[in-house]
């Protein structure tokens, strides 16, 4: 009788060794890249099927009963790190908790909404087709104080962390927060110093953004900008040429050019374009906004290729710059066809 029962009791032992060995111990077998994805409204046998399927958990049975005994309900949608040192408790409790690793969602310079879009969709659960519709209806962009010209100018380039799973708008409501805590009043009361809202700030900000890399020339760009908009005096922009068209590639933009019908395009219409043509960085957002008062109306490229730019005051010696400008790209150009 005792050793039947010495029997029972190692039979038990293992058994129970063995079930917290497949629940605390096991380690997991990691998607690819470490990550597991819950879908919004995930409903628990479709959560149990991809753990299965993917080979994360191996055990269907282990698998159940922790999901039975943790009493959990309700898959919680996110983006779950998953590792070799975690137990199929760990992975239950992180999904009962919904103890998601959040995105790191990087915002430099993008030119247009796809761009956006394109960026959204890429890491996050939200499409790019569900973000460009959202981006191009002015019912849904209504509550942000915005349209579809300028949605854009909330967007603060910057890196933000963010969860993975929900809709576009979850996304442009944080954007929208970091949008209104850049403009602080100091900023505000510099664009009402240059006649602008902060919103025509920043799409002459996006311009001088497509200018030029140099910091220094930034804010003297930016006084030939305001300058002529003071005057009435039709921006002529290069950028808005190539944004208006979609060309983005034109590394010398023509006179045939200059004519294309869109109001982005600022050697065909008068004043800022609609909207920005690119989002600039915070430090391009205050060189527009600590922008001198000079008399300057024009700029061109210097000859040397420096990237710094001459700047005039009268047509006669701005003419003269850009001469210089053009000879010196005319020389490189024959040059590099004779090579």
């Amino acid at each position: 009788m005792k050793k039947w029962l010495l029997i029972i009791f190692l039979c038990i032992t293992v058994a129970a060794g063995y079930t917290l060995w497949q629940i605390l111990i096991r380690p997991l077998n990691p998607p690819d890249k470490g990550y597991f994805y819950v879908p919004t409204n995930t409903k628990m046998p479709d959560l149990k099927s991809s753990l299965l399927n993917q080979q994360i958990v191996k055990n269907s049975f282990f698998l159940n009963q922790v999901i039975k005994y943790g009493k959990f309900k309700n898959p919680r949608a996110g983006r779950y790190k998953i590792s070799h040192s975690m137990s199929l408790m760990d992975l239950i409790k992180d999904l009962k908790r919904g103890n998601q690793t959040s995105i790191k969602l990087v915002i430099t310079k993008l030119r247009t909404k796809e761009d956006l879009a394109g960026k959204i969709g890429r890491q996050f659960e939200a499409d790019s087709l569900q973000v460009i519709h959202f981006l191009l209806n002015n019912d849904s962009l209504k509550k942000y104080e915005t349209d579809t010209n300028t949605v854009m100018t909330l967007i603060i380039p910057n890196t933000y962390e963010l969860y993975w799973n929900g809709s576009f708008s979850r996304i442009l409501n944080r954007l929208k927060v970091e949008h209104d805590k850049f403009w602080t009043n100091e900023r505000k009361e510099k664009a009402t110093a240059h006649g602008l809202t902060i919103g025509e700030v920043y799409t002459m900000a996006s311009i001088v953004e497509e200018e030029t890399n140099i910091l220094s020339d930034k804010p003297l760009i930016a006084s030939v900008y305001i300058n002529r908009l003071k005057k009435g005096m039709k921006l002529e922009a290069d950028p808005t040429v190539k944004y208006a068209s979609r060309n983005f590639g034109l590394t010398r933009i023509l006179h045939g050019h200059l004519k294309f019908p869109s109001p982005y395009n600022t050697y065909y219409k008068a004043g800022l374009p609609p909207g920005p043509i690119c989002t600039p960085s915070q430090q391009t957002i205050d060189a527009v906004l600590n922008a001198p008062q000079t008399k300057y109306l024009f700029f061109v490229a210097k000859p040397d290729f420096s990237g710094y730019s001459n700047f005039a005051i009268n047509y006669e010696e701005h003419k003269r710059f850009a001469k210089s400008y053009r000879q010196a790209l005319d020389s490189l150009i024959i040059s590099k066809q004779r090579q």
